[in-house]
């Protein structure tokens, strides 16, 4: 699976490539205007909150994936047409550009990928950019769904005793309990693995190469075969894991309803400290 454009490579070459400019935040609600202020020539702009994810519930998460048909008709109004090349960008490291990527090959898109670096590796590398919306030709793509995995509450709380790996991609201040900025409860899944998101990029909000992954998976647990599942606050970080999972040759599956989801029941256990359990 080919996860990441070098930007060398899409300076080299834009045509046919739809391109869609996720810039996201958690607490920043001002993605569009960043966009309106400087974007990748073509870009139209997402909204992660609306139309990468399903209106928030105590049951589903605070980004619960939203519905094939509602992807679909986000996807068309972005310019995607069955065959599309497809790019996904946001500021920097793609903490929320992997979200996009991780839907539209969900949703059956074979041909997505993250502009590795983003933006600022974009204007870096001399690429140019305009101001203002734009507004595609309406894509006929047909989504159909299920072309990735998802784990349940359930499935992922079984993982580790079953002898597979869950990963927890939040902040490792999180994971151990110390602070909760946003969710009910603070503290981990029982048998989770803290793995930072942040920590598959470079200072240069770059994936690291595949082999250092490989490596940094390997210590967690996770190598080929082995039966991998990730989670982060709501689903959106961890998307970038799974795609720095997939880079360094490794399946995984996501927990769409994720930490949001567990702490909100309060007969869920949350584990504090550095230990898994």
């Amino acid at each position: 699976m080919t996860v990441l454009a070098p930007v060398a490579d899409l300076l080299a070459d834009r045509s046919g490539a739809v391109l869609l400019d996720v810039r996201w935040a958690l607490g920043d609600p001002h993605g569009r205007q960043y966009h309106r202020e400087g974007h990748l020539p073509g870009a139209v702009y997402v909204d992660l909150d609306t139309e990468l994810a399903a209106p928030a519930s105590p049951a589903g998460g605070r980004h619960p994936l939203p519905s094939v048909q509602s992807l679909q008709a986000a996807a068309r109004r972005w310019g995607i047409s069955d065959g599309s090349r497809v790019v996904v960008y946001d500021a920097g490291p793609g903490l929320a550009a992997a979200r996009a990527w991780w839907l539209l090959r969900w949703g059956g898109l074979s041909d997505v990928t993250i502009l590795d670096g983003g933006l600022a590796a974009w204007t870096a590398a001399g690429g140019p950019v305009e101001t203002g919306d734009v507004v595609p030709e309406p894509g006929d793509v047909a989504l159909t769904g299920g072309h990735l995995p998802t784990l349940s509450p359930d499935e992922a709380a079984a993982l580790p005793a079953a002898g597979g790996v869950l990963l927890d991609a939040r902040a490792a201040e999180r994971y151990r309990g110390e602070v909760e900025p946003v969710d009910p409860r603070a503290g981990h899944v029982p048998g989770a693995v803290s793995a930072p998101t942040t920590d598959n990029a470079g200072p240069d909000g770059r994936f690291l190469p595949a082999a250092v992954l490989t490596e940094r998976f390997a210590r967690l647990g996770a190598r080929p075969g082995t039966t991998v599942g990730v989670y982060c606050g709501s689903g959106v970080t961890a998307a970038h894991e799974v795609a720095a999972l997939a880079a360094a040759g490794i399946d995984a599956a996501l927990w769409p309803g994720s930490w949001s989801q567990w702490s909100a029941d309060p007969a869920r256990p949350a584990v504090t400290g550095p230990d898994p359990r």
